[in-house]
């Protein structure tokens, strides 16, 4: 039993974007431990899905394909994923934490004897895996001692897609064993993770407001800053409680978790849960007047202001720049 095995999701020939968080996370662990990693893709007719990741470094690519497994079901899932666990003997196996894995992935480790140790934000030497507790407020190691696979999953945001090594892989076909009677459950409507309007996610310049804004007035400062930036405008939980936001607009653990390439915290004091939403953010400028903040911890460039001054300001070189 050696090496990393990354479970990659898909649905309908569409990649869930934090599959390829997952493989980062994969690549990196199996990096600390000196291995090899490999990936699987699930589903029927998933040849160009498998073939898309063969282009990465990875030792394996594995491409699980049954017609049972065209829609997604829990029984499908764990019945086959156990016998790719079995044959390819991983020491580790990754997943995204979404929401298809964790119907499916608490299961699929029992079956191996283990527990899924879930939302895993960082991997140190050991290896030891840190999850946050409370919403945030504490973080706790987890060093797997029993025999057998560990299986975990990575919380969205934490390790960045565009981490992924690129590279050349071997694609192997894997035919589970897999019968109509295994799968009691039925596919039902598909859930709908959010109705959003926005997603954040997907956003490379965000710009995000906290409560040092004051009044619901006040915000159209940091909006006028973000279109002139091209970036979407977002806000911590307090904003969006208040209803001076729509609520698909509020970043931390009780809303969206995003990773741009800057995110721009306006006026935001740096609570953990709001830190939860935004740590895997690849540059962090924040403004605050308290030069004491917590958003300075985690910030790249910090500017210690009075927002009303700064931001304008800011609003202004930007737009001068532009020409």
């Amino acid at each position: 039993m050696s090496g990393v095995l990354v479970l990659m999701e898909q649905r309908g020939g569409n990649w869930n974007r934090m599959s390829f968080e997952a493989l980062a996370a994969g690549q990196q662990l199996a990096a600390k431990l000196g291995e090899a990693c490999s990936a699987a893709v699930i589903g029927s007719g998933v040849d160009a899905l498998s073939a898309e990741v063969s282009q990465k470094k990875l030792d394996k690519v594995f491409a699980v394909d049954h017609a049972l497994l065209k829609d997604y079901t829990s029984d499908g899932y764990v019945v086959a994923l156990e016998q790719l666990v079995k044959q390819a003997d991983p020491a580790y196996v990754v997943l995204p934490h979404t929401y298809q894995v964790r119907d499916f992935a608490p299961a699929l480790a029992t079956r191996f004897g283990q527990v899924l140790i879930s939302d895993v934000i960082a991997v140190h030497d050991g290896p030891v895996f840190v999850r946050q507790l409370l919403q945030g407020k504490l973080n706790a190691d987890y060093r797997q001692t029993a025999t057998g696979p560990c299986f975990l999953s990575v919380q969205a945001g934490t390790f960045r897609a565009d981490a992924v090594e690129a590279g050349a892989a071997a694609v192997e076909a894997f035919a589970p064993r897999l019968e109509a009677a295994q799968i009691r459950n039925k596919p039902g409507e598909l859930f709908r993770e959010s109705a959003q309007t926005v997603d954040l996610s997907a956003a490379p310049v965000i710009v995000s407001v906290g409560r040092g804004i004051g009044e619901q007035e006040n915000i159209g400062i940091v909006e006028e800053l973000a279109a002139a930036l091209g970036a979407e405008l977002a806000a911590s939980r307090p904003i969006c409680d208040n209803g001076w936001l729509p609520m698909e607009r509020q970043v931390g653990s009780s809303g969206q978790t995003v990773s741009p390439k800057l995110y721009l915290a306006v006026g935001i004091s740096g609570a953990i849960q709001h830190l939860v939403g935004m740590k895997g953010s690849k540059a962090v400028i924040a403004i605050n007047k308290d030069e004491n903040a917590p958003i300075f911890e985690v910030a790249d460039y910090g500017i210690v202001g009075d927002l009303f001054e700064v931001v304008p300001a800011l609003t202004k070189a930007v737009l001068a720049a532009k020409g």
